[in-house]
């Protein structure tokens, strides 16, 4: 009897050892979702439009400077560029000195992940400078994020997020994801989006994940509001979903249709890109559940949304190379 209860319990050890490695080492993972593939455009484009060719991948608005940001990577690896739109100057092109992946914005800078690193954008001078992160010379950063106290979050191609110092440093690591796709900041917490895992995951102060949920059945494109909120497209299952943080939560879960892409918010609305039919639609959340107020048609393939909410103008960028459109009193009346 004593040999069957010792050889029950070895073979229970070694199926709980077998089932942890897996977990632990490698996440389930699905195929990761993407923006539909937009139809020409039929009808013309509401607001103007502002030439801009190449395939942009994503557009930020700097506060302090009142610029928009669209980035570009570069081709097979080449240098990539970001395009600075001024409220009074005409678009001002910056080539960063490598290939990169990712952008965030504040305080007057632009800032792009690169391997091993991060560039640093002056947007007032159009330079900029390139940081090594010590000890990461070749991580493959793909997701970077500013935090309100002005420290930089990075993540990379396999899975993990840091979160540097005022001096650039890691002062924190979460290693816990499959591939880190989209990094926001709310306030000083930072929020990763994993395409993959279809999920979102806050980092605490320190640099360690904390909770985790589910983000839809295709998460693809995550964003911060002015109103302390986290705002991530389901494109595979048509959703908006909106979390709040400390603690993440989610709060609403609405469908929209047409392989929603784009997103970003403002004081009054959030905004959602419908890729599957070239539309943009803003939704009013004040209520609980989100209210369409206004929609527009855009330009081809509208991946990319950003909002200067110092003006009231509603950016929308072709992934296409179609331009940047620029909707103004976006709010109001169509």
């Amino acid at each position: 009897m004593r040999s069957l209860t010792a050889g029950l319990l070895a073979l229970a050890l070694a199926a709980a050892g077998c089932s942890k490695s897996p977990i632990a080492t490698t996440p389930k993972t699905i195929e990761p979702a993407t923006a539909a593939l937009s139809p020409p455009a039929e009808t013309p484009p509401a607001g103007e439009v502002l030439p801009l060719g190449g395939n942009p991948q994503a557009a930020v608005m700097d506060a302090a400077s009142g610029s928009l940001v669209v980035f570009t990577p570069g081709i097979n690896g080449g240098e990539a560029n970001l395009t600075v739109f001024g409220h009074s100057e005409k678009p001002r092109n910056v080539r960063l000195p490598g290939p990169a992946s990712a952008v965030a914005a504040g305080g007057g800078s632009a800032y792009a992940a690169t391997k091993g690193g991060f560039f640093t954008v002056d947007l007032a001078a159009g330079t900029a400078t390139r940081t090594t992160v010590d000890g990461q010379q070749d991580t493959d950063f793909t997701a970077i994020a500013r935090r309100a106290d002005g420290r930089l979050v990075l993540g990379s191609a396999d899975g993990k997020a840091l979160s540097l110092t005022a001096d650039n440093t890691v002062a924190g690591k979460a290693d816990v994801f499959a591939r880190v796709d989209g990094l926001v900041a709310q306030g000083d917490t930072a929020v990763v989006l994993d395409r993959g895992q279809t999920s979102v995951t806050e980092l605490r102060l320190d640099g360690a994940a904390g909770l985790s949920l589910r983000a839809g059945l295709g998460a693809t494109t995550i964003a911060a509001d002015p109103m302390g909120r986290v705002l991530v497209t389901d494109t595979r299952g048509g959703q908006l979903l909106v979390f709040g943080v400390d603690p993440l939560i989610e709060r609403q879960a609405y469908p929209v249709g047409g392989a929603p892409y784009g997103i970003t918010g403002s004081k009054t609305l959030v905004w959602v890109s419908l890729t599957a039919s070239n539309t943009v639609v803003g939704y009013d959340l004040s209520t609980g559940i989100p209210v369409e107020k206004v929609r527009y048609p855009t330009v081809q393939q509208p991946n990319a949304l950003a909002f200067d909410d110092a003006t009231g103008t509603l950016y929308v960028v072709s992934a296409s190379g179609a331009g940047v459109q620029a909707i103004r009193n976006a709010g109001g009346t169509p």
